[in-house]
């Protein structure tokens, strides 16, 4: 067999693995290879359709396929190849990789590699929830995935357990697409989730979320129909006589996540206790010219840190090859934003990922760390509007995620969503509206998913 060599191999095609195959090209590595299990690059940015990505990183705000599509092509401009249904199996303390693909078995010999593998979900068997084990129980994030990528509802009535952000998220998605969220259920007694999301994506909609509470027992023969929600003290354990029946068609699960490295594991590099990776401060594993990155490291809030983090493992990933000193990374960036409740009678400022909580007092607001919060915060209180982020069939059947290329009044979100609902997206229309469309060669990634602003002011034309 032969072996294939290269400066730098990546191993996951994520915004942390995209951002390290730049920055180790630039840095000067004269090969860079990126290996992706996944049919197409960008990882889990591409289920994520709503916007709020990129805010540090390009400066505005971005949905997640815009974000990995801007992030994929700096990596091949740079000289980076990227490949994907390269599905990584195993690798040695000398560097090297095992990957199966359609074309057979391949082993990369490399002078440093970068693990980018990103993280996975806490499923029901993690949190051993009594009950029986009907159809109907899913993670947030196959939820994400059945909505937003394949055009599948996995119910109309739902209880999501868990305020973790991805959950958070479907919420409100779940709400836009028609089905009624009864509860955000959470152990804790705050939110788990960013503040912002917390704000945006269940109070604007009216969904419930009952702190110190959980799901004692699933209700189901062969589908769901029902979870029963019981109160917890201050040691989580659940408290006699608060249980009640909420009536549902799916639990969704949004219970922690899990850092990706069975591949870190079965090569023998040291990982903590929640299966992170041990790393010193330049993001080298316990074996010298392995390093990690984003997600595998350490789970992160951000995509944005994710990609910074990932850049500064490109970078010293070259330096290491040339016996340079390395950069050090800033721990802060990890998990800095505000999580929990929104503070009281506030505005959750969402132009940056600050999140500031602005008040408002007799027309005289406080809190704002920029002047951008403040008009944020001035348009809140007059006339608020949103960004609609949501997805169209295409011609040929599959889903295109899409977004207003500008804002919408917030009172008319779900009358935008009913009427995009109602529209197939082609080529075409987006040449009309707004010039874009484009497709990369490379990959066959759609470019440019703007425009449905020009689309819905056919409609509203007040709205602007």
């Amino acid at each position: 067999m032969n072996k294939l060599l290269c400066d730098v191999l990546i191993i996951g095609a994520g915004p942390g693995g995209l951002s390290a195959a730049k920055s180790a090209s630039k840095s000067g590595a004269s090969s860079v290879i990126v290996l992706e299990r996944d049919t197409k690059p960008g990882g889990i940015l591409n289920q994520c359709i709503h916007d709020g990505f990129g805010l540090i990183r390009y400066g505005r705000a971005l949905t997640g396929p815009e974000y990995a599509a801007l992030a994929l092509k700096e990596a091949e401009d740079s000289g980076a190849e990227v490949l994907t249904g390269h599905h990584v199996t195993g690798m040695t303390k000398g560097r090297e990789v095992t990957a199966c693909t359609r074309g057979g078995i391949k082993t990369y010999c490399a002078g440093t590699v970068i693990l980018a593998t990103g993280c996975r979900e806490r499923t029901r068997g993690a949190i051993s929830i009594p009950g029986d084990r009907p159809a109907g129980v899913f993670t947030a994030g196959v939820v994400q995935n059945l909505v937003n990528i394949r055009n599948i509802m996995p119910g109309k009535r739902v209880v999501i357990l868990g305020s973790g952000d991805i959950g958070l998220i479907m919420a409100r998605r779940l709400t836009l697409e028609g089905a009624d969220v009864l509860a955000v259920a959470e152990i804790m007694p705050e939110p788990c989730g960013l503040a912002r999301n917390v704000s945006q994506c269940l109070y604007e909609f009216g969904i419930p979320l009952y702190v110190s509470t959980t799901v004692t027992r699933i209700i189901g023969k062969k589908k769901l129909e029902a979870v029963e929600l019981s109160s917890v003290d201050e040691n989580m354990k659940p408290i006699p006589g608060t249980q009640r029946i909420a009536e549902c068609d799916s639990l969704v699960l949004s219970v922690g996540l899990i850092p990706e490295n069975e591949i870190a594991k079965g090569a023998g590099i040291s990982l903590n206790p929640d299966n992170s990776m041990k790393t010193d401060k330049f993001l080298q594993t316990s074996i010298q010219g392995i390093f990690s990155c984003g997600n595998s490291r350490h789970v992160m809030d951000l995509a944005d840190y994710v990609s910074e983090q990932g850049e500064l493992a490109g970078i010293n990933a070259v330096k290491y090859m040339r016996g340079e000193d390395m950069l050090t990374w800033d721990e802060e960036k990890t998990n800095c934003m505000k999580k929990g409740f929104p503070e009281k009678d506030t505005i959750t400022c969402t132009v940056c990922p600050n999140g500031c909580q602005i008040k408002c007092v007799s027309g005289t607001y406080s809190g704002y760390k920029c002047r951008r919060g403040l008009d944020f915060a001035v348009q809140e209180m007059t006339d608020p509007r949103r960004v609609v982020t949501t997805t169209m069939l295409t011609g040929d059947g599959e889903l295109m995620p899409v977004r207003t290329a500008g804002t919408v009044r917030k009172s008319e979100v779900m009358e935008t969503i009913r009427r995009i609902r109602g529209m197939k997206y082609s080529e075409e229309m987006a040449d009309i509206f707004c010039g874009t469309g484009k497709y990369s060669a490379s990959t066959g990634m759609r470019q440019g998913l703007l425009g449905l602003c020009s689309v819905y002011y056919l409609f509203c034309m007040d709205s602007s």
